[in-house]
């Protein structure tokens, strides 16, 4: 990888341990195709979404890539009435991520976050790295280091996905 992105920077800065892991954005689009790649259970890829309020303060979720965000159940964990995904060509003036790199860490602005509650207690899971094609491998209790969050019940159900168990990692 030939520079480091925001996120690797801050990363670097707080001195976190992760590993950052790169893939073919061209044929792995989604969480399962990324985690494919990885040769790793999709439940561990976590993907960045950016809402809005009814109130018109911003959002972030990190849940895992197979499930969808319950705009419900984020609604109420924030205070909101209501809650939407911010429209695709808002992400990168408002975070300075492009969509399909949006990572929580390194943001423009601080927005207040919440980790979906699978993800705690995991040794380890995968967040964008800040663009396409990069996955940051580390401990949700080393990401609180760098980003205050709140872990939450946000999002969907499990899909019924091949998780790859027992493949082994390179």
């Amino acid at each position: 990888m030939a520079k480091k992105t925001n996120a690797m920077r801050l990363l670097d800065q707080k001195k976190v341990e992760y590993e950052a892991i790169t893939y073919d954005p061209q044929t792995a689009v989604g969480g399962v195709e990324v985690a494919r790649g990885l040769k790793e259970d999709p439940r561990r890829v976590y993907k960045t979404l950016v809402t809005v309020g009814k109130s018109g303060a911003h959002y972030v979720f990190v849940i895992p890539s197979l499930r969808e965000l319950d705009l419900k159940k984020a609604a109420k964990v924030v205070g909101e009435k209501a809650i939407q995904m911010i429209p695709q060509k808002e992400l990168l003036p408002l975070t300075g991520y492009v969509h399909g790199g949006c990572s929580p860490v390194g943001m423009k602005k601080f927005f207040r976050t919440t980790l979906d509650e699978s993800a705690e207690g995991l040794d380890y899971i995968y967040v964008s790295g800040g663009e396409r094609g990069l996955q940051l491998k580390l401990r949700p209790d080393d990401l609180s280091r760098v980003i205050r969050f709140t872990y939450a019940d946000v999002a969907t159900e499990d899909e019924d996905v091949p998780t790859n168990e027992g493949v082994a990692a390179d």
